[in-house]
């Protein structure tokens, strides 16, 4: 399986790579996370990789071999949806964060973002992860509502998933993360 998270610096895309790492090595798999690039700080672009399996030789995700995109904003799903490979699955939070050329006016955010994705040869799945998140408890718990969407679509059990957060999410934290979890996983079903 190979994840690609892409997000804006503090939305928790890290944990998010941590979380997923923890799931694939409690199944006793092969499993490689790297911070490929991206700024630590908040509002600047950060992207993870998540690759396991049997055996992992490279923690690169090329581009046309995603699985899966799990994207914390409208702009940096577009930004990174030439990773996934034929009907991958891009789960994308339709939030939007302007990036500083939107800030200081040498850009403008593309208005059309939605309709140029459902154009292509994936699984999109786009959804309110801010409100979800909210109704969690907090609004910085957007990772794990996307993480929970993920886990409805995978063929791993959501005891599984759960344990994984249990296991990394700091316990102070965990009962709004495993409530927007939840969330996520339980959208389908809305």
């Amino acid at each position: 399986m190979n994840i690609l998270i892409s997000a804006v610096g503090g939305q928790g895309a890290l944990l998010a790579s941590r979380i997923i790492g923890k799931l694939a090595q409690n199944l006793g798999l092969d499993v490689k996370v790297s911070e490929v690039h991206g700024m630590s700080q908040r509002g600047g672009s950060v992207v993870t990789y998540v690759k396991f399996g049997e055996k992992i030789y490279s923690p690169i995700v090329e581009k046309g071999t995603a699985d899966v995109i799990l994207a914390f904003e409208m702009l940096e799903g577009a930004r990174y949806a030439e990773f996934l490979k034929k009907n991958g699955t891009l789960i994308i939070s339709n939030q939007r964060i302007e990036p500083m050329p939107v800030i200081t006016g040498a850009m403008e955010y593309p208005e059309s973002l939605e309709e140029e994705l459902s154009q292509l040869p994936i699984k999109l799945i786009i959804t309110d992860a801010v409100e979800l998140a909210s109704k969690s408890g907090s609004v910085r718990t957007t990772n794990l509502v996307l993480i929970g969407i993920l886990a409805a679509i995978s063929e791993i059990s959501k005891e599984e998933w759960k344990k994984a957060i249990s296991e990394t999410v700091p316990s102070s934290l965990l009962e709004v993360n495993l409530k927007a979890f939840e969330l996520g996983y339980n959208l389908k079903n809305d």
